[in-house]
């Protein structure tokens, strides 16, 4: 065909649309490639000219087409979530991908002028589905967009995909990419989780949807826990932290094809540094692709941090070459209107509050499961107690059930299953239902306005884990938990007018708010050496950069010049855990007590070894006294460990005594893994046969930073953190609490009314001049006059 004869053929659309003339140079090859036989080809191609069509008729009227807005009454504005406003222009995209559908629409591309990035909406699909897909999947929202999403992974080097929790993106995106062919040749489709929890669930949702064994076809890797086969596994579901440690011996991730990055609205700490350097690696593996998905996330900001081509060249015709420019595509929910109703007096205890609203709710509501937020494990705890005392949750068929990080897997089962017939079943949640997890029996929301955040102070060096107020970024999150099977209600324990005009539009990302000590020794692992300089999506403060690079020189991982210490250095960035708690293990070789801290770092690992519920307070304290050890709460996790090793492991045991089972046996499988990690570096398996001084020591070679001691003539044990002077107290959950040594350290902060330490251990001043020389001068050890 010759190019009169295609330019004749143009002409005669353009009479058909008076205003085509002026678009020409929009319109793509296809149009271009026309012959005589227009009818037929037309026929033939169908799809592809329907979004032509589609494109022309948008030229000619000048209007844009706008993104699908999610239809729940909870959701946030289109705006909000960074979704494609008025005044753009629609340019086609009728270039055929490989893995099209015939009788599908294909998608509409968007153009922001400002910013070269490209937004996306997508017709649904004709109904032509694959008779593998089971019909739950074709119900789910995200389906419709199916091959929307397949093209602009096809064509885009990173995906932005916006979309309610229950839509289906994280489960169902990695099953498209994995059918379409990403997953062919030995690679693997990787997708992250900021949370263990939400990484196990979705695996093994995934791998029965797809009939497969989890660990095989379909795996996922946490910390200390890997269900994958190296040979088939497929689909990989892991923390974000899991991939960090793994570019430590991939640093282009080569085996992945695809990188899914779910929730990254969430921002945590590992999740920035991933995305920070994934980007770096897109310039190396222009192969890679990037799927960042998110329930709220701002796109607009996430897709300009993601855009390398900051000045257009031309088109991008070649089949495989990527555009540069991240695309944005908006999926909606299928959530019902959700119903929100707010206290008119601010609540001053909002535990009972939440469980006198659980009991209306029963009382007068009609059947449909109930999800209360809460702020920790011990808000949970108090709340599931106050509940099953009362009388009537026993008398009218309410299941209580706790839901938080590293709950065991028998009691995720019973949350994710249907609730029988005649029940309700009431999930007692921290933040981590807020979008990790879909429920779907949820109808009633109760939401206490609070979270538990870290919050880092570099100037006194001080972690506190802070009840802090949510953002209206997750308050619309948990609203949007109701409304699933049909419409819901959302009950805020706040006032509207604080809704209104007091609470923060966002949260603050954990970059900005945490201490870095283990981001930065990441990151040179990695051989980012110039920290100050890293592309951040939030930049980190300099004041916090700094004083994790001086705790780390002063553990002895850092040398002078800032690069990681051999083989000190080295050895600690290969331990995953946190950098005091590996270098408290190195430093166990020197004391020969590496077997007893290793138990004791496999301890602080998990959240409580301690069964802490419902009622049971004082047999809990009894139990604790049973095992308590003069010199603090690290010996007495060993006198735990040994008791539960003592009795075979028994489960009995572990209810006589309080301790949580699985908890343990989750301790003894990270002991396990902790113990190779060990050998593997050079450190010999010793230990100290009762001598808990060399224990102790080792314990300060970690934490020496966290020590603090007695003031003089202190009644109600008062201590100040020796660096910096701030006041702090023993948790009343230390076999220490009123014991009141004159010195100790600590392994974190939890701030309620006080400042209080956990999981304290008394310690020799000495001991920290000896571990830290270059961090604690001996006038700051003296001590003071009584």
């Amino acid at each position: 065909m010759t190019t009169t004869r295609s330019i004749a053929k143009i002409e005669k659309v353009e009479e058909s649309f008076s205003v085509i003339a002026e678009e020409q140079s929009r319109l793509n090859s296809r149009i271009e490639s026309l012959d005589a036989n227009l009818n037929s080809r037309m026929n033939m191609l169908e799809t592809s000219m329907v979004a032509i069509l589609l494109a022309i008729q948008a030229l000619k009227t000048s209007r844009v087409v706008p993104t699908t807005a999610v239809a729940s009454k909870a959701s946030t504005s289109a705006a909000a979530n960074g979704e494609p406003e008025s005044g753009t222009l629609v340019k086609d995209c009728t270039r055929m991908s490989r893995f099209w559908k015939p009788g599908t629409e294909k998608p509409r591309l968007v153009e922001d002028e400002e910013g070269g990035v490209l937004f996306y909406t997508a017709a649904a699909s004709s109904g032509y589905g694959l008779a593998s897909i089971e019909k739950q999947r074709q119900r789910l929202p995200v389906y419709k967009y199916r091959t929307a999403i397949l093209y602009l992974v096809e064509t885009h080097a990173t995906t932005i995909i916006v979309g309610e929790t229950g839509s289906g993106k994280t489960t169902q995106i990695p099953q498209y990419l994995k059918e379409s062919g990403w997953a062919e040749g030995g690679r693997m489709i990787a997708c992250t989780q900021p949370r263990r929890l939400a990484v196990q669930t979705v695996a093994s949702r995934v791998a029965e949807e797809m009939g497969v064994k989890l660990g095989e076809e379909v795996g996922y890797t946490i910390r200390f826990e890997d269900i994958t086969n190296n040979e088939l596994t497929r689909i990989k579901f892991l923390t974000d932290g899991v991939l960090l440690r793994e570019m430590m011996d991939d640093p282009l991730l080569g085996k992945y094809s695809v990188i899914m990055v779910d929730e990254a609205h969430e921002r945590s700490l590992s999740t920035d540094i991933l995305l920070g350097l994934l980007k770096k690696i897109q310039r190396r593996r222009p192969d890679l692709r990037l799927v960042i998905s998110s329930a709220t996330i701002e796109a607009r900001s996430m897709a300009s941090f993601f855009n390398t081509s900051r000045k257009r060249q031309g088109r991008d015709d070649g089949e495989h070459v990527p555009r540069k420019e991240p695309a944005i595509l908006s999926v909606e929910g299928r959530g019902f209107n959700v119903q929100i109703c707010y206290v008119e007096e601010p609540v001053p205890d909002y535990i009972r509050a939440a469980v006198s609203t659980v009991c209306s709710i029963h009382d007068e509501e009609s059947m449909g499961d109930i999800l209360v937020f809460l702020t920790g494990q011990d808000d949970i705890d108090a709340a599931i107690q106050l509940l099953t005392e009362d009388s009537h949750s026993r008398k009218q068929g309410l299941i209580v059930l706790p839901l938080y990080s590293g709950l065991p897997r028998a009691d995720q089962d019973i949350i994710f299953s249907p609730t029988p017939r005649g029940k309700r079943k009431v999930i007692i949640s921290t933040n981590i239902a807020e979008t990790s997890l879909t429920l779907e029996g949820v109808v009633y929301v109760v939401d206490c306005g609070f979270s538990k955040q870290r919050f880092y102070n570099p100037m006194i060096d001080i972690e506190n884990l802070v009840v802090t107020p949510i953002s209206k970024a997750s308050a619309r999150q948990r609203a949007g938990r109701a409304g699933r099977i049909r419409p819901g209600k959302c009950y805020r324990l706040y006032t509207e007018e604080y809704f209104i005009n007091e609470m923060s539009a966002d949260g603050i990302p954990e970059m900005q708010r945490s201490n870095l000590v283990s981001c930065v020794i990441q990151l040179k692992a990695l051989g980012i050496d110039n920290i100050l300089g890293f592309d951040w999506p939030a930049s980190p403060s300099p004041e916090a950069l700094i004083r994790a690079l001086e705790v780390l020189y002063s553990l002895g991982v850092l040398d002078d010049d800032a690069k990681l210490t051999s083989p000190a250095g080295f050895q600690v960035a290969e331990i995953p855990l946190d950098p005091m708690v590996s270098k408290m293990i190195l430093a166990s070789n020197d004391y020969g007590c590496s077997e007893e801290v290793i138990t004791i770092a496999a301890v602080l690992s998990i959240q409580s070894i301690w069964f802490s519920g419902r009622g049971a307070q004082k047999e809990l304290d009894e139990a604790r006294l049973r095992f308590a050890a003069a010199e603090g709460d690290h010996v007495t996790f060993l006198n735990v460990y040994k008791g539960f090793i003592g009795s075979g492991k028994s489960s009995n045991w572990c209810h006589k005594n309080h301790v949580n089972y699985h908890a343990m046996k989750k301790v003894d499988e990270i002991r396990q893994q902790l113990r190779r990690i060990a050998q593997r570096l050079g450190i010999a398996l010793k230990s100290c046969e009762g001598d808990m001084k060399a224990v102790r020591k080792a314990v300060t070679a970690g934490f020496f930073a966290n020590a603090c001691r007695l003031e003089a003539f202190s009644h109600n044990g008062l201590y100040k953190t020796v660096r910096s002077s701030q006041e702090v107290y023993i948790h009343p959950s230390s076999v220490l609490f009123r014991v009141n040594p004159k010195w100790v350290v600590f392994h974190s902060i939890v701030s309620t009314d006080r400042q209080y330490m956990r999981n304290v251990i008394t310690i020799d001043p000495s001991w920290l001049t000896e571990a830290a020389p270059q961090f604690y001068q001996q006038q700051q050890l003296k001590p003071r006059p009584h």
